[in-house]
This record gives C-alpha cells, structure tokens and sequence, in this order.
C-alpha cells in the first residue's frame, strides 16, 4: 500500500466521504469510479448511477474487507493505493458454481440470455458465459471472484455531528437523504421521514439497515421511526357578490 500527504487519521466506526477508482490488479481495467469522467473515458458510464464521494461507515462491511482494513488506515486527505488478494475481495472462484442450465428455463421467465448478461435464475444470481440452442452456461460466482483488485482512493472528510452523522448514514443506505430530519438525545434517534418512504418499496427493506448503523454508531437503544401525516388546511371559499336581476314591468298592450 502507498501513500501520499499526511492529516487526520480515520478510525474504525467513523463515517467518511470518498473517492476512489477500482481496477482489475492483472490488467488495470477500471470497473468502478465515483467520477463520471474517468467512467465516460474507460466506457462504463452509467447514466442511472450518480457519481459523486460516497459516504462510508468505516469496518461496516459495505466493501470488500481489504477495501475496509485499508481505510481505516487511511488519513483525510491522502491518496491512497491498495492491492487487495482474491480472499479479501470477492473470494475464491469455485468452479463447482459454473452450472448448465436448459435454455427453456430463461424463455419460461421471457429472458433472452447474451454473453456477458447478469441474470437472476432459480433465485440466484450469475453471469450468462456461453449460449447454444440447448443450454445456457451461467456462472455464479461472485463478481471478480479469484481476482486481485487494485483501489485509488482518498478519504475527502470525516463527518462530524450527530445530525449530519444521521443523514449520511440515510444517504449510504438508502441512498438519498433528502426530506429526512432526526434529533438525537439520551441514546435515542429519532428520525423524521419524507413522504416518499410511505409508499417506496425500497424502503421498507433499507430501514432495516438505517436502524442498524445509528445503533452502532450512535449506541442508540431506541429507534423511532416517524412517519408524519399533516392535516391540509381547508382553502375557504370565497363568497361571490349577490347578482342583481333587475325585474322590468311586462309591456303594456
């Protein structure tokens, strides 16, 4: 691992922002970036990512533990460069996980399967490897599994006070921290939500993992959860002037 500059250390348990490029150690293809330039120039834009510093809980395990060990050995503002071995990456590559699978089986969920193709089969997730007029070839191991990865990354600032601490860890998870608001007091957080976490499916599976990181971050014990319901007020309506029927005497024969 190299490094450059000095600062701040980062410490496990600390949330931080960062920015890094990821590579395939063998051949220095990059595979992922948080600048939408460097992603345009390697051709792997995406036009659905936002790319920008993400925000990070330090040993949470959201990242390859390589990735994670090396950032808690980061400083703020250092670049940072890592070679991180297949066991602490994406694993071992088994090939007992290549499987056959009968080409019928993809027409019965209406997926033409290509090279290359990421698919969900059977509730698992592989990558299509050959197709023939039988049988599709899928793997299903991990991405980059038996691969070294080689990661540039600087840690941009850790985030300091509890609020900010709350909508990070929204923003990690949930991956917006728009419409949120939380007080935090006596090992309880409260955290407001927007109207769309009333209706976003997404929701309802990312709240379990917010609840988690603000106890590990915060120790909290409790965890509220509030969603607001404002009673619109009634606009009143405006009375309209009386309209004025002249009456005319009937015509006189």
């Amino acid at each position: 691992m190299t490094k450059e500059s000095s600062t701040a250390k980062v410490s496990k348990g600390d949330i931080v922002h960062v920015e890094y490029n990821a590579y395939l150690a063998e051949n220095g293809m990059l595979f992922d970036t948080t600048s939408a330039d460097k992603a345009k120039e390697a051709e792997i834009f995406n036009e659905n990512l936002t790319y920008k510093p993400l925000p990070l809980l330090v040993g949470g395990g959201r990242v390859f533990p390589g990735l994670d060990e090396a950032l808690a050995e980061a400083k703020v503002g250092e670049l940072t460069t890592v070679e991180i071995p297949p066991e602490k990456a994406a694993g071992a590559r088994d090939p007992k996980l290549v499987e056959n699978i009968a080409l019928r089986e993809f027409f019965r969920q209406e997926i033409r399967p290509e090279i290359g193709m990421e698919v969900n089969i059977k509730n698992r997730v592989g990558t299509v490897v050959t197709v023939t007029n039988r049988m599709v070839r899928v793997d299903f191991n991990r991405r980059f599994a038996g691969s070294a990865l080689k990661y540039e990354f600087t840690v941009l600032d850790k985030v300091e006070g509890d609020e900010a601490k709350v909508m990070a860890i929204c923003e990690m998870d949930y991956g917006s921290a728009e419409g949120f608001r939380a007080t935090i007091a006596d090992g309880k957080v409260v955290l407001y939500l927007p109207d769309v976490c009333k209706y976003d499916q997404k929701w309802l599976l990312t709240k379990y993992k917010i609840v988690a990181d603000l106890r590990e971050v915060f120790g909290a014990v409790t965890v509220e959860l509030v969603e607001e319901y404002l009673k619109k007020e009634d606009k009143p309506v405006e009375e309209k002037p009386a309209e004025v029927v002249e009456e005319k005497a009937p015509e006189e024969l």
